[in-house]
Formats: C-alpha cells, structure tokens, sequence
C-alpha cells in the first residue's frame, strides 16, 4: 500500500511538472507570435497614399514683355493607391488631387476682361504703379497622378531612398487675376478679380520627379504643354520646384 501511495504521489509530481512545462511552451510560444506581429505591424511598409507638395513657380519661355517678379507660389496635394510589383522595390501609383499655381507681376498687370481673343500684359504708368500693391494670375487644376515608384527600404518605406517620376494630367477648374491697388485719395485696398478660363490651355500634362528620403523629397514638375491656348497669349511652360511630405 505504502509503495503503491508512493507510485502515486510520484506520477502526479511527474503530470504536474509536464503539465508546467506545457503551459510554459505554450506562453513563450504565444509571447513570441504576439511579437511577431506587432513587429510585422510596426514594419508595414507605407503606400503614400497622401503627397503634398509646396514649390517655387515659375514660367518657362516667358517674353521680355511679361515681367514676372517676386517668389511665385504653388501648393499640390494628392491621394494615391499603390500598386506593389511583386516583391520587388518598385511599385505603380495612380491617384487624384488639386493643384493651384500663383505668378506675381512687376508693375503690370495681365487683363482678362476685355473683348480681345488674347490675354494682355499691360504696364502700369509711373503714376498708376504707386499704388498698385500686388498683381497675379492664378491657376488651379484637377490633377491625376501616374507614378512608378522605387524603395530602397521596403519594410519601412518612412525610412531610406524613394524616388518616383511620373505624369500628372491637369484639367484646369480655374484661372483668375487679382490686384490689390489704393488710389489718389483713397486709403484702404481695393481687391479686384477677374475670373475665365477662355485663354488657358484645358488640359495640362507635365512630367514630375520627387527624390527623398523617408517622407521628405525634393519635388519638381515641367509642363510639356504650353499654358495658353494658341494665339490666346504668350507661348510659356509653367515649372514647379520645391519640397514635398508624403505617407501613410
């Protein structure tokens, strides 16, 4: 009896060590597929699904007749869906956005009101250029992107080389002048805008390059497409150069 109690007490010291180291197994098993996925999470590469983009504009050509001055401006934003080309560091993106581009005149200004079929860049007389504080030509566009991506890092595309070039097609929503001006006598601004799309080319297609590192890049776009359409003004190729945050 005694050596059979023995037998007993040793088999269930035995079921519970096994039983122990079973649970054990199962813990750093489970511990090490819940790191697993947590660095496959923090791993997962970002598509770039949103670019933004804020550049130096300026017109490609322009005749010594238009006088542009001052830092013109531009802003673009877009959302893409990426397309990864089998395991490999390149991808395709196409997508949607809006970009809009602001050109500063010196002492002139560019009339789209009147009955003429082409845009005129009238000077302004000693007395007139005075008071006139600002003048510009705004553009603003529906834009597609089409791009062929490359990745250095492909598990964290937020760190290392990128670089992507490719095609923007712009279909143009507006095209506005805006002076600011005072005048003999009258001491606060007058804002005047004159808005018409009859002078701009519809559509637009320029090339683009963005070379970074991790969200940031170097950004820049050259229309291959002349802004006017023929005849309606100047033969000038707008251009873009700046910076650009891309992610998620």
């Amino acid at each position: 009896m005694k050596k059979t109690v023995t037998l007993l007490a040793v088999a269930l010291g035995f079921a519970t060590f096994a039983s122990a180291q079973n649970n054990k197994e199962q813990e750093i098993t489970a511990s090490q597929s819940t790191q697993k996925a947590i660095k496959n999470e923090v791993q997962k590469p970002s598509r770039d699904f949103l670019v933004l983009a804020l550049t130096y504009d300026n017109w490609a050509n322009a005749p010594k007749d238009v006088k542009i001055t001052g830092f013109g401006r531009g802003f673009s934003g877009y959302l893409c869906y990426d397309f990864p080309i089998s395991k490999s560091h390149f991808s395709f993106a196409a997508g949607l956005g809006v970009s809009s581009s602001n050109i500063y005149f010196d002492k002139q200004v560019a009339v789209m009101n009147e009955a003429s079929s082409k845009i005129e860049f009238r000077n302004l007389d000693t007395p007139a250029a005075s008071y006139y504080k600002r003048s510009k030509l705004s553009t603003t566009y529906l834009e597609a992107p089409f791009e062929l991506r490359y990745f250095a890092n492909n598990d964290n595309r937020n760190r290392g080389f990128k670089m992507a070039v490719g095609m923007h097609v712009g279909l143009l929503m507006n095209a506005h002048t805006k002076t600011k001006h005072s005048g003999p006598g009258i001491s606060d601004l007058i804002v005047e805008k004159v808005s018409t799309t009859r002078y701009v080319q519809k559509w637009r297609f320029e090339p683009v390059v963005r070379i970074g590192w991790g969200n940031f890049s170097v950004y820049g776009t050259y229309s291959i497409s002349a802004l006017f359409n023929d005849g309606a003004g100047p033969v000038v190729y707008p251009y873009s150069i700046g910076f650009s945050i891309s992610g998620l």
